[in-house]
């Protein structure tokens, strides 16, 4: 094992509650409709400003997506909490020599929103965003984009994940797929494909990578 490959929303940060709250509010904003947080979700998969093109029925696409951003970061420290466990995953990844990637869905923007108010920009060799690739999850496009840039073969990587769609994307690039459970806002709570492990606490992952890795 050379690389570990990480999503971002619900796997690394408990984002999906702001990505809720901003899209919410587009949707209310442009479209006078009440959406719930299944009704977003359920769009996820291309980058926020394909989410709104696909869905909004507002001729004013720029100015709703410019409003996602607006409310993503306005409300970003009030519903996203730093995680320790996940700082200290990442610590100890790094310490054991392995190259970390992200391959998201979120487009760079929202990312790095995330990422500032969280300090974690300086634990990535490579990040892959929805602005990245032509096709978005569950194609494996992102995370064979990430293998290249990585330098590493897909048997020599691991792709950590919360969706269904994380799941379906490492089985298509033949890399070992890790289902995750451990923040408190995930976007799949029964995978329809099953992954290669699935975890639902932080030490237990780090547990079984320190025996594999020894």
């Amino acid at each position: 094992m050379k690389a570990i490959i990480f999503d971002f929303d619900g796997t690394l940060a408990n984002t999906l509650p702001i990505c809720d709250y901003a899209f919410q509010s587009v949707f209310k904003e442009f479209d006078n409709k009440d959406l719930s947080s299944g009704e977003i979700r359920a769009m996820f998969g291309p980058c926020e400003v394909g989410i709104i093109n696909g869905n909004l029925l507002h001729a004013n696409k720029e100015q709703a997506i410019e409003l996602y951003y607006e409310k993503y970061l306005e409300k970003h420290n009030d519903l996203v909490a730093a995680n320790q466990e996940i700082h200290d995953l990442l610590i100890e990844l790094k310490r054991k020599g392995l190259k970390l990637a992200i391959v998201t869905g979120k487009a760079k923007r929202s990312l790095d929103i995330s990422m500032k108010a969280l300090q974690m920009h300086n634990y990535f060799d490579v990040i892959i965003t929805g602005d990245d690739v032509v096709q978005p999850k569950p194609h494996p496009e992102g995370l064979l984009k990430a293998l290249s840039q990585l330098h590493v073969e897909p048997h020599e990587a691991m792709y950590v994940g919360d969706s269904d769609a994380d799941i379906q994307a490492g089985m298509g690039a033949g890399i070992y797929t890790v289902g995750v459970h451990w923040l408190p806002d995930i976007q799949t709570m029964e995978f329809s494909v099953g992954p290669h492990a699935l975890y639902k606490e932080v030490h237990e992952f780090i547990n079984s990578l320190s025996v594999s890795l020894s």
